[in-house]
C-alpha cells in the first residue's frame, strides 16, 4: 500500500486517482475526512501521533508526509521555527528508537509543530523490515533544514535522497506556491521532476522539450487567455451548514453590483481601444485542446457600465500579494480572517470621464480557491466555508503532486487528466 499521513482533504490521493492507484490516508479532521470520503478516497480518521505503525509493517511500497504546516507558515505565528531545535532533537530520538516526544512536547510553544517529526516515527518502525520504497514529503519553505535532517537519516539506510524548494507554477499549477520537498527512494537515483511551465513559454530545442508558459488564473477558471473575469458570489454557508465564518462587513456581492450597472467583465484591452483583441498576443497552450482557452472580442464599452480589469489580493494586510487574473495566484492561505482573498477591480484600467463607482471586493469561492489549487471544478469539499477554506489552503496541489509520483510509479502524468474549469 501507499500511506498517505495527514491526508487533509485528497490533494495526494486524487493525484494517485488520476495515476490510476490509491493510497490509505491518515487523517483526524472531521470535514477533511468527510471531503475524502465524497472524493471516494481510503481514510483511517485517526491522531497520526497515536496510530500504531506495526498494522502496516510488511505492506507498505511508499510513505507520503505532509505535516501540518500552521506552526511554521507565514500565515500563522512562525512558533516552529521557535520550536525547531525541539523538533530536531525528536527526529534524531525517534530515528534512534527512543521516543521522547511526551517530554519535548511540553516544552514546545506550539504543540504542532512536533507533528514534523510524527514521519520519522513510521520511517524507523517500516526501516526495519525493509519499508517502504520510496518517501515523498512536503511542507512549507521553512522545514527545509528539518527535511535535510531527514535526509542524512535516510542515506545512512540507504535511501538515495534530493531535497529542495520546488515552484508549484513550474508544474502546471495557476499558483506560485513553493514547498520544501523531500524525494527519497531505494531503487532509483532521487532527483526533482523536470518541470513542465516556466514564466515565459520556452520553444523546444536541442537542449529539451520546451516548457509552456505559467497557467493564469484566467485560464484556469475558464475566463480565457485575456484576464476577462466572471467573478463568482461566496454567500451562505456550505454544504455542511451552518455561519459564514468570516463576514465582510457592508460588502456588496456581485449581483448587487451587475443590478446598479456599475460594471461589466473587461477584457484586457487599452482604454482607447476597447474592441482590441488582448494585447499580449496569441494565447498560449497549456496541456491539450481541452484546457485551452477560447478567444472572444472585448464587450464595447457604453455610457451605462464601465469594463474592469480583476485581481486577486491574497489577504487584508497591507503587504498583500496583488496578482492580475492574467497571472497565476500567489501562495493561498486560508484559516483566519486576515488571510480572506478577494478579487479587486483595477481602477487604473478605465478609459471613463467623470466620477463612476468602483465595484466593491469579491470574495473568492471555495471553488475557485480548488481550481487555483489545482483541483478539478466539481471536487466534492465538505464543511461551511471556513472549513472548506481550511482544507484547500492545507491541501497539496494535485497536479504538483501527480508530478512528483509519477516516476515512483512509472507512470507519465497526461495533462488531460488535470484540466481545469470548462
Amino acid at each position: 500500500m501507499i500511506l498517505d499521513l495527514f491526508a487533509g482533504p485528497g490533494g495526494w490521493s486524487h493525484a494517485l486517482t488520476v495515476l490510476g492507484t490509491r493510497d490509505v490516508g491518515l487523517e483526524w479532521d472531521e470535514w477533511a475526512c468527510k471531503t475524502r470520503a465524497q472524493a471516494g478516497q481510503l481514510t483511517i480518521r485517526t491522531d497520526v501521533a497515536t496510530y500504531p505503525v506495526w498494522i502496516f509493517s510488511g505492506r507498505v511500497l511508499g510513505l507520503i508526509a505532509s505535516p501540518p504546516c500552521q506552526a511554521w507558515s507565514m500565515a500563522g505565528k512562525r512558533l516552529g521555527l521557535v520550536d525547531q531545535p525541539l523538533v530536531h532533537q525528536a527526529v534524531a530520538d525517534l530515528a534512534a528508537g527512543r521516543d521522547t516526544r511526551e517530554q519535548l512536547l511540553g516544552a514546545c510553544a506550539d504543540q504542532r509543530s512536533l507533528l514534523a517529526a510524527e514521519p520519522m516515527r513510521y520511517l524507523h518502525a517500516l526501516h526495519s523490515v525493509g519499508e517502504p520504497e520510496w518517501v515523498l514529503m512536503e511542507e512549507v519553505p521553512d522545514v527545509l533544514p528539518l527535511w535535510r535532517q531527514y535526509a542524512a537519516i535516510l542515506r545512512a539506510w540507504g535511501f538515495s535522497v534530493w531535497t529542495g524548494i520546488l515552484n508549484a507554477a513550474d508544474y502546471g499549477v495557476p499558483q506560485t506556491r513553493r514547498r520544501a520537498i523531500l524525494l527519497a527512494s531505494r531503487t532509483r537515483t532521487a532527483a526533482p521532476p523536470p518541470p513542465t511551465h516556466a514564466p515565459v513559454a520556452e520553444p523546444e530545442s536541442l537542449f529539451g522539450p520546451g516548457r509552456a508558459r505559467w497557467v493564469s488564473m484566467a485560464e484556469a477558471l475558464g475566463w480565457g487567455a485575456t484576464d476577462r473575469p466572471v467573478p463568482t458570489v461566496c454567500a451562505g454557508g456550505g454544504p455542511g451548514g451552518g455561519p459564514e465564518p468570516f463576514p465582510s462587513g457592508s460588502r456588496k456581492t456581485l449581483s448587487d453590483a451587475r443590478a446598479r450597472g456599475t460594471w461589466t467583465p473587461r477584457s484586457d484591452t487599452h482604454p482607447d481601444e476597447h474592441l482590441r483583441r488582448d494585447s499580449s498576443g496569441p494565447a498560449t497552450s497549456h496541456g491539450t485542446d481541452k484546457n485551452r482557452p477560447t478567444r472572444d472580442t472585448a464587450p464595447a464599452r457604453t455610457p451605462d457600465a464601465l469594463h474592469w480589469a480583476w485581481s486577486l489580493r491574497s489577504n487584508n494586510q497591507a503587504n498583500a500579494t496583488v496578482r492580475r487574473s492574467s497571472e497565476p495566484a500567489g501562495t493561498l492561505f486560508f484559516g483566519h480572517r486576515a488571510n480572506e482573498c478577494t478579487w479587486v477591480a483595477d481602477t487604473t484600467a478605465s478609459s471613463m470621464d467623470g466620477e463612476q463607482q468602483v465595484p466593491d471586493p469579491i470574495r473568492i469561492t471555495a471553488r475557485e480557491a480548488g481550481i487555483l489549487q489545482s483541483f478539478p471544478a466539481n471536487y466534492p469539499w465538505q464543511g461551511n466555508k471556513g472549513q472548506q477554506f481550511s482544507q484547500i489552503g492545507n491541501a497539496v496541489p494535485p497536479r504538483l503532486a501527480a508530478h512528483l509520483l509519477a516516476s515512483h510509479l512509472n507512470k507519465p502524468v497526461n495533462p488531460d487528466d488535470f484540466a481545469f474549469a470548462a
